[in-house]
């Protein structure tokens, strides 16, 4: 093609994710024919206010195996633009090392965030060629650092050099009570990595007999020191392990909707229990899953003790990360830390013999890592995410070319979008929600040709309880007085004389943009809905907000003052346990006389939705729902009948969805439709449906994991 035509080709493409994937050819091309003209066309990318056009052009000088191509990444490393100083970070792990590159790199480290993350991984992958060199260079730079903060960060990459070098200064630095807490924790958490070390054991012992987060890390690494690579558990069926690193995932859902504990917790939850109830009538039954999520130094400890007890059924493991719950985009740097917490359970588990990953997040990264390590099989469900919010956030006109790198630098799209091809890819089996245009979405999307070797992937519709559904729709229909009847009672009683017994507009999920509900606000607030219904988001952490939820609600009271929410028919209860939501979904459909009339409707504002638990609850409760016109809730939601498909990310036009809603809503004079909802669910869409779709999945990677270790190897 040519490295022009490939450039122009980035430039001049419709799309965002079209350029994005475009930008793989860019660096073909630059591999196939390197040379100065080829370095001067990407430098001149790299000047131009199209910001997509330049990062890809920072890529693709990663493949010219060419000194000046190698001083060009190096000089981006101190680019104002920050988004350039990240992907040159990352591009320059595809390289070998390079001398002049170690000390910018162990700066962007000593700063953190997520170039950070991206230097400190380059460094440790040219720790295996050059250890002793970036050893020395890391040393150095403790010299000239002070701040607690970027000395923790050099100190965990300086416990990424396992060479013998490296011991002594980390020994140092952990028995010293002039260093903070922090840099003391980095360093005992690297010295668990060595196993084998006498002297090592010694000194995790007589830290971890003191208190704080020193002997907090000290416990674990004395646990990663006498871990063994594999336990001798082996029960009649398989261990499957599934995660979410960004929740404090509990079996009673207490915590649903606050922070990032959205739908995803409330599924692995309903799931992990509907795989080890199946009846052992496959060959490769589940009788054990292990569900991994964050949690306390002590939790998880005890966890671990737990794990290593325990026989089949469902449990729970933690990952300690050492530091405050940070929100999904802002955890990358904890990179480190989560591959060896989530190490640590998967031995303590053992054998694990599949490993179910779905989120293109630092978990599912450091989770790639350990399971490689290990040796266990990944199953990764696949979807278009960040893909489809990039291409919603285009159309919004929120996201452009020359923004994109300003927004990546925030969202990391370009990153996760690789990181979603790199897993698929080296996946043991992919899963994949249904969608209207599944083959051709997943091509144009993700790049990813599912006709190609179709046994390797599986359409699972994701699923709800519906027997916590039907109880709570019999209750809400009998008008049983429960403490979460009680509670939304107290709430509606808030709103004024004239409000009360109009209908409810109901929306249940974390307080995120990309969830849309400040959207939702504003399509309410902006005409004459705010007239006909009042408005309840369930959802976020009020009393301590994150940034996120902290940006949501801004946008909210800009359109509705906070002092007056409840007067103009807002109500923000923050979030609910599972139970309750699910009793409050059914009251929007049957109404509390005097406060709330029937035939209220469900709303979803995201960006984008690969399935929708919420969604399905909604449906089943006899809600009509409004919803994305893409992703999955296009395949069950029946336009005109059980909900309203619509571009959500356009204010005006889920309006115009939500006024139509409510019209159908309020005319209906039975209970046909809404019966007609419920058996959609009931047919396609339980949790039980999922789980023996899974387990089937499950049975075959482990079969052909057998097989593949089976075949006899041929002498070279």
């Amino acid at each position: 093609m040519g490295i022009q035509t490939s450039l122009d080709a980035v430039q001049q493409a419709e799309r965002l994710i079209d350029a994005l994937r475009l930008a793989d050819d860019l660096a073909f091309e630059a591999s196939r024919d390197g040379g100065q003209r080829t370095i001067r066309v990407l430098q001149g990318a790299l000047k131009g206010e199209d910001q997509v056009a330049a990062i890809a052009a920072t890529h693709a000088l990663a493949q010219i195996f060419d000194d000046e191509a190698e001083a060009v990444l190096v000089r981006l490393l101190s680019s104002k633009r920050t988004y350039l100083r990240e992907h040159a970070a990352w591009a320059l792990s595809s390289r070998l090392p390079r001398f002049d590159a170690v000390a910018r790199l162990i700066r962007l480290v000593a700063a953190g965030e997520f170039a950070g993350m991206l230097a400190q991984r380059t460094l440790e992958k040219w720790i295996a060629a050059t250890p002793d060199h970036i050893a020395v260079g890391l040393e150095s730079a403790l010299l000239g650092i002070d701040e607690p903060g970027p000395r923790a960060r050099i100190v965990e990459t300086l416990g990424l050099v396992r060479s013998r070098i490296s011991g002594a200064p980390l020994m140092a630095i952990a028995r010293d009570p002039g260093e903070a807490d922090e840099v003391r924790v980095a360093a005992a958490s690297a010295i668990g990595q060595r196993v084998g070390s006498g002297e090592s054991e010694e000194l995790l012992l007589a830290l971890a007999a003191g208190d704080g987060p020193v002997a907090d890390a000290a416990r674990l690494g004395l646990v990663d020191i006498a871990a063994e690579r594999h336990n001798t558990r082996r029960g009649a069926g398989l261990t499957v392990a599934q995660l979410f690193l960004h929740a404090d995932i509990d079996p009673d859902l207490a915590q649903a909707g606050s922070g990032d504990n959205g739908g995803i917790a409330t599924l692995l939850v309903r799931l992990g229990d509907a795989l080890v109830a199946r009846p052992a009538d496959t060959d490769y039954p589940v009788d054990r899953v292990v569900t991994l999520s964050r949690g306390s130094v002590e939790s998880a400890l005890a966890s671990l003790e737990e794990l290593r007890l325990g026989g089949a059924g469902h449990s729970y493991g933690r990952v300690p990360l050492m530091v405050e719950p940070v929100q999904s985009a802002s955890a990358w740097p904890l990179r480190v830390t989560a591959r060896r917490g989530i190490r640590r359970v998967l031995r303590a588990a053992g054998p694990v013999d599949i490993i179910h990953l779905r989120m293109a997040d630092v978990g599912s990264l450091a989770a790639v890592d350990a399971a490689r390590e290990l040796n266990i099989p990944a199953v990764f469900t696949v979807a278009p995410d960040p893909h489809a919010v990039i291409a919603s956030m285009s159309l919004s006109g929120a996201l452009n070319r020359t923004n994109f790198g300003a927004v990546d630098e925030r969202e990391h799209f370009w990153f996760r979008t690789r990181l979603v091809q790199r897993i698929a890819a080296n996946a043991a089996h992919t899963v994949l929600f249904p969608r209207p245009e599944l083959k051709r979405d997943m091509l144009s999307l993700v790049g990813i040709d599912i006709s190609a070797h179709p046994e390797r992937h599986t359409i699972v519709p994701e699923g709800i309880d519906l027997g916590v559904v039907d109880r709570a729709v019999a209750e809400a229909t009998a008008a049983v007085e429960t403490p979460a009847r009680a509670q939304l009672t107290a709430l509606l009683e808030q709103l004024p004389p004239e409000r009360r017994g109009l209908p409810l507009i109901v929306s249940v999920g974390r307080f995120h943009r990309v969830k849309g509900m400040a959207t939702i606000v504003e399509a309410w607030a902006g005409g004459a809905l705010k007239d006909r219904a009042n408005l309840l988001l369930i959802g976020g952490n009020l009393d301590a907000p994150s940034a996120d939820e902290r940006e949501q609600l801004d946008l909210m009271d800009a359109i509705v003052p906070a002092d007056g929410r409840a007067a103009l028919g807002l109500l923000l209860p923050g979030h609910q346990p599972n139970d309750t939501v699910a009793r409050w979904v059914a009251a929007v459909r049957r109404g509390i006389p005097g406060l709330a009339a029937p035939n209220g409707i469900y709303v979803c504002g995201s960006l984008k939705e690969e399935f929708g638990i919420a969604l399905l609850e909604a449906m089943a409760s006899g809600l009509i729902v409004v919803a994305p016109n893409g992703g999955g809730p296009a395949t069950y939601v029946e336009q005109g009948v059980t909900g309203y498909l619509t571009s959500t990310w356009h204010v005006g036009m889920l309006a115009e969805a939500m006024t139509e809603a409510l019209d159908a809503a309020t005319a209906e004079t039975s209970d046909d439709r809404a019966e007609r909802s419920r058996r959609t669910v009931e047919t396609s869409f339980t949790i039980q449906a999922m789980a023996g779709s899974l387990a089937a999945v499950y049975a075959y990677v482990h079969e052909q994991e057998i097989e593949h270790h089976a075949e006899p190897v041929s002498a070279p």
